[in-house]
């Protein structure tokens, strides 16, 4: 196919794109792309910007209202989302959504702790107050595994309840991790060597123990008692999962990359299984990156080996899945300098000339959503083009080699939003220096 001239795509790109003009109405097109999908995965080009949140939980709450969505699963961990997860629902103590996301502890706080997310949960809670119950009530869950030390005492916990012989056999073989306390880069090291013996058996053989005692705990207390088992049993995977990527850390980017993202994979279809006991075609909003989300076969990534929760859910779901990706030209974004460094608001370069998110400047509206299943609009597309993508942390100095990476749009996403100029989050826990505000655009979120 010739290549196809840039000011012809702009001119394309104008005649297809639907413009955000702030009304939750903007969304009609893709309720339209979305239809009977079970799973729509939102991602974001940044885990710091306050338009990416926002935009997520208002086409979020559409689909709860109108397709019927009952689980919003995020790039979070599982026990601190959980402590959310039992807000929402009415069956924790907390006085209201700030004390449920009091868990938030680990680096980076602001991921989950914001304004945004709180507004979110806290409107959560009165959807689910507001159904009939459990089986229309919404959930929110975690899916990343860095909890290794959370989920041990989390299943712990569960089983000093309900089974005090199993918790004193849980203690003995996680007591393997003890020597090397909170470090689990430390544990990593030294069992990815062969300085140490592993703890593979261990939680392996926790696991199986907990399985092989289901029955029993299931026999309680209806759909608590199985929600209860549900979160316990996914401590206890994460725990296994966990361990081994420890362990893969020092094996290099892909290893660990992968092992990861299919153990978000995999806990997304658990927690399918686990709502199909109650609803009989379950349907999960994911919000995670969109380096996580977008599909790795479409993207340089790929081409070196890597796979991702976005490949692995189009693989398993088919057209059951939407993949939507969201970008920016520039702006202001709440980011680090360094892993465990300070936040900072940090001011967002625009975004290099061969790039995607060039090209969308180049429209000339500021705020769009353009879908990719006109194969007008996405051949012109598919030549592989730079793409941005700001994590935790954010280096401009570095950015073409710290924050671009070569894709094909259209075969990475069924769609994509765009903002031309983004803002940072603001975190609920900001630093005694952090500055007093950066203007964000301030139309309705439908809230």
């Amino acid at each position: 196919m010739p290549r196809v001239s840039a000011n012809h795509i702009t001119a394309l790109l104008k005649k297809s794109v639907n413009p955000l003009r702030g009304a939750d109405k903007d969304y009609d097109p893709w309720m339209d792309l979305i239809g009977e999908a079970r799973i729509v995965l939102l991602g974001e080009a940044s885990h710091g910007t306050h338009e990416f949140y926002r935009e997520r939980a208002t086409i979020t709450r559409r689909l709860i209202q109108e397709k019927g969505f009952t689980a919003v699963a995020v790039e979070a961990d599982w026990p601190d989302a959980y402590r959310v997860n039992r807000y929402v629902l009415g069956r924790s103590r907390e006085a209201n959504g700030l004390e449920s996301l009091a868990d938030f502890k680990r680096f980076p706080t602001w991921m989950w702790r914001n304004r945004d997310v709180l507004d979110f949960v806290t409107w959560l809670r009165a959807h689910n107050e507001s159904q009939s119950g459990d089986a229309s009530a919404a959930g929110f869950y975690g899916l990343d595994l860095y909890s290794l030390h959370a989920s041990m005492r989390a299943s712990l916990k569960y089983l000093d309840r309900i089974d005090p012989e199993s918790a004193q056999r849980a203690r003995s073989r996680y007591a393997c991790f003890d020597h090397y306390g909170e470090d689990t880069q430390r544990y990593g090291y030294a069992a990815g060597f062969g300085l140490a013996k592993t703890c593979e058996d261990d939680v392996i053989a926790q696991l199986k123990d907990l399985h092989r005692r289901a029955e029993n705990y299931l026999h309680r207390d209806g759909f608590v008692a199985e929600d209860e088992f549900f979160f316990a049993e996914q401590n206890a995977r994460l725990v296994k999962n966990a361990e081994r990527y420890y362990r893969s850390m020092f094996q290099g980017r892909v290893s660990s990359w992968n092992l990861r993202d299919q153990h978000m994979a995999e806990t997304l279809t658990a927690l399918m299984a686990h709502l199909s006991r109650r609803q009989p075609q379950p349907k999960i909003v994911v919000w995670a990156h969109n380096s996580h989300l977008g599909d790795a076969r479409a993207t340089q990534m790929g081409k070196s080996g890597e796979l991702n929760v976005g490949q692995l859910i189009r693989e398993h779901y088919g057209r059951e899945a939407v993949l939507i990706g969201f970008s920016t030209y520039r702006g202001t974004v709440t980011a680090a300098s360094d892993w465990d460094g300070p936040m900072e608001r940090k001011a967002v370069l625009p975004a290099l000339a061969e790039s995607y998110e060039a090209m969308f400047h180049e429209v000339g509206i500021p705020r769009f959503l353009l879908t990719l299943n006109d194969n007008s609009v996405a051949d012109p597309l598919k030549e592989q083009r730079l793409e941005r993508a700001i994590g935790v942390i954010y280096l401009p100095k570095t950015e073409r080699l710290s924050h671009y990476f070569y894709v094909s749009l259209p075969a990475q996403f069924h769609a994509v939003l765009h903002f031309d100029e983004t803002h940072a989050l603001e975190p609920l826990d900001p630093p005694s220096n952090w500055p007093a505000g950066d203007g964000p655009d301030t139309f309705p979120s439908g809230m």
